[in-house]
């Protein structure tokens, strides 16, 4: 991937104040890019979004996705090139909680978006980012492909599900004889510095030591693609990239790490508490509280062969380097350091990695 394709880019995202949207905002303005943020203000406090002070470097518009009004406004105004769809509800419990605004939001809010981009001639790219979770799981070994049927089973999955199938609807019905190319990106579990949300467990992770407590895992036993959130980031962008300049390449894509890096989360906890005491010298420790809780998929996992083949794309940091990486972010953080520093010291290392592999 050619970052210097960004400079001076116009570049939409929506859910840009969330965890994977702050490093994608970072990325982009790091290469020049003009950046157009669309979200609600930052879901969490702290946020990324605001502990690096990256509004300062964008133009950050504060907007609800179910408000087509609003957002096609900024779409006149700005006339983007590119657009990152990631706005979204983006937790299974939650969604359980409240189903009718997960798919307002989920669903919705996708239909917003594409209905601005059919109208906005500027637009060339569009990538609308999804889960993994859209498949309907069989709680097979082997991973998912992308041909595999979508019906997410619990209303987070299932709205994103159903985002996957209005993004083809668009792309059939009206973006089939233009010049705007569009995917969808279905990444798995991404974890990563800065990320603040309840009820994942990296944050959960970092919350318990900030005040010496165990760390409570509800379900150690589910296993899931781990993978650093710079690698589904960098890989929108290189698709971006990519269909911008030949929208043959537009289609669906999984993002995800290899075999080796579907862990349990209870093996992923143990790494954490390994590499917190490697890097600190402090104690952690976590407790089993399986609480049953919704359903949730025990075991899930992509094949992404499509990718690979079609890009020549792999993932370049393991989960064992990524642990290393939160560690490293969570301590600047805790102990009052330079976090955007230490954000783009990792964005440099990363790309480093990859010019260099």
């Amino acid at each position: 991937m050619d970052l210097s394709f960004y400079e001076n880019r116009k570049v939409l995202i929506t859910g840009h104040t969330g965890f994977k949207g702050s490093w994608m905002c970072k990325l982009l303005m790091m290469a020049g890019a003009q950046v157009t943020g669309y979200a609600l203000e930052a879901p969490t406090a702290p946020s990324l979004f605001e502990l690096c002070g990256l509004k300062d470097g964008m133009h950050s518009v504060i907007g609800d996705i179910r408000d087509i009004t609003h957002l096609k406004q900024v779409f006149d105004e700005t006339q983007p090139e590119v657009v990152i769809h990631m706005a979204a509800q983006p937790l299974v419990r939650d969604s359980y909680k409240n189903p009718v605004y997960t798919y307002d939001v989920n669903v919705m809010g996708t239909v917003n978006v594409l209905e601005c981009v059919r109208t906005t001639p500027s637009v060339k790219s569009v990538i609308n980012v999804t889960t993994d979770k859209v498949y309907f799981n069989r709680e097979w070994e082997w991973g998912y492909r992308e041909g595999e049927e979508l019906n997410g089973y619990d209303p987070y999955s299932n709205s994103k599900s159903c985002s996957e199938l209005v993004t083809s609807s668009y792309k059939n019905s009206f973006f089939r004889d233009r010049d705007v190319a569009v995917t969808t990106a279905r990444a798995g579990n991404v974890i990563g510095g800065g990320d603040f949300a309840t009820d994942r467990i990296i944050p959960d992770c970092i919350r318990a030591v900030e005040v010496g407590k165990s760390i409570i895992v509800r379900n150690p036993y589910s296993t899931r693609p781990y993978q650093h959130v710079l690698e589904p980031v960098a890989a929108y962008l290189m698709i971006a990239q990519a269909q911008y300049e030949n929208r043959n390449l537009a289609g669906g894509y999984n993002v995800g790490p290899d075999d080796t890096d579907c862990w349990t989360t209870g093996r992923l906890v143990t790494l954490f508490c390994e590499e917190w005491k490697k890097q600190t010298g402090q104690e952690a420790v976590w407790e089993n509280q399986y609480d049953g809780g919704p359903h949730e998929a025990n075991f899930l996992k992509l094949d992404c062969s499509k990718i690979k083949s079609t890009f020549g794309w792999k993932p370049r940091w393991n989960v064992p380097h990524t642990m290393e990486k939160i560690v490293e972010w969570s301590k600047c953080f805790l102990t009052g350091g330079d976090v955007d520093a230490c954000m783009e010291r990792q964005i440099r290392e990363f790309y480093r990695e990859k010019e260099t592999d």
